[in-house]
C-alpha cells in the first residue's frame, strides 16, 4: 500500500474522531439548556403554588379581620341595647347584632374552606421544594460532568490535531492537497474502502480493469463516481497508521 494512502486512512480516523467530538461538545450546551428550561419550568410552578398558598392566607387574615370587627360591634351595640329607651331602639339593635352574627358565621364557614384549600396547596409547595432541591442538584452535576467532558474532548481535539498535522507535513504535497479537497466537497470523506469489487461509500460497481489496476497500488486511485480516493486490502491496525514523527 502507498504511503500516501497509510497516512490519507489515517487522516480519515482522525478526522471521523474529531467529527464526532465536535459534535458531542457542541450538543453539550443545548443539553444544559433543556434541562435547566425544565428546572426553570418547576421553578415557576413552584412560585405559582406559593402565590396561591400566600394568596388564600392573606384572604384569611382579611376575613379574620372582618370577624373580628363584627365581633367588637356586637359588644358596641350590646352595650347601646343598655340604654335603649324603647322597644323599637332594643330591636333595632338586636337586628343589628343578629346581622354581625349572621355575617360572622359566614366568614367561619369561608375561612374553614379556605383552610381546606389552603392543605394540599402547603403539601404541594413542600414535595415541589424537596424535588426541586433534588433536581438542582443533579442539574448541577450534570452541568459538572458536561464542563470536564468538554474540558476532556476539547484536549483530545488539540491531540487528534497536532498528529493531523504531523501526517499532512509528512504527504506529498499534491496528495495532501488532494485529500483536503476531497473531505471538503465529499461532506468530509475523502477516501474509502474498496469492497467486493464496489466503493464503499458510494457502493458503485468497479470497473473490472479499474479495479485490478487499485489492487496493484502503482498510484493513488479515485472513485469514478464518488470522486474519493479508494483503497484495498486495508493495514491489519490502524493504530499503526501514524507517522514517525507523530510516534
Amino acid at each position: 500500500m502507498l504511503p500516501d494512502i497509510e497516512h490519507a486512512i489515517r487522516l480519515q480516523l482522525l478526522d471521523d474522531r474529531t467529527t464526532v467530538l465536535s459534535r458531542e461538545i457542541a450538543a453539550f450546551p443545548k443539553h444544559i439548556a433543556g434541562i435547566e428550561q425544565r428546572l426553570g419550568s418547576h421553578l415557576r410552578r413552584l412560585e405559582a403554588d406559593k402565590a396561591a398558598v400566600a394568596a388564600n392566607l392573606k384572604e384569611r387574615k382579611r376575613i379574620e379581620g372582618e370577624i373580628q370587627a363584627n365581633e367588637q360591634k356586637i359588644s358596641k351595640l350590646k352595650g347601646q341595647m343598655m340604654d335603649a329607651k324603647n322597644n323599637e331602639q332594643y330591636h333595632a339593635f338586636q337586628h343589628e347584632i343578629d346581622f354581625c352574627q349572621q355575617e360572622i358565621g359566614r366568614n367561619e364557614e369561608r375561612i374553614l374552606a379556605l383552610m381546606a384549600e389552603a392543605e394540599p396547596l402547603e403539601k404541594n409547595v413542600k414535595a415541589a421544594e424537596v424535588a426541586l432541591a433534588a433536581e438542582k442538584k443533579e442539574v448541577d452535576a450534570e452541568k459538572k460532568q458536561a464542563q470536564e467532558r468538554t474540558a476532556v474532548d476539547q484536549a483530545e481535539i488539540a491531540r487528534l490535531k497536532s498528529e493531523r498535522g504531523a501526517i499532512l507535513a509528512a504527504m506529498t504535497p499534491k496528495d495532501a492537497s488532494e485529500y483536503e479537497r476531497i473531505r471538503k466537497g465529499r461532506a468530509g470523506v475523502a477516501i474509502a474502502e474498496a469492497v467486493n469489487g464496489r466503493c464503499s461509500k458510494c457502493n458503485i460497481m468497479l470497473r473490472p480493469q479499474f479495479l485490478q489496476e487499485l489492487k496493484l497500488g502503482n498510484s493513488i486511485m479515485v472513485c469514478e463516481s464518488c470522486r474519493r480516493m479508494l483503497y484495498v486490502n486495508p493495514p491489519q491496525s490502524f493504530d499503526d497508521l501514524v507517522p514517525q514523527s507523530a510516534r
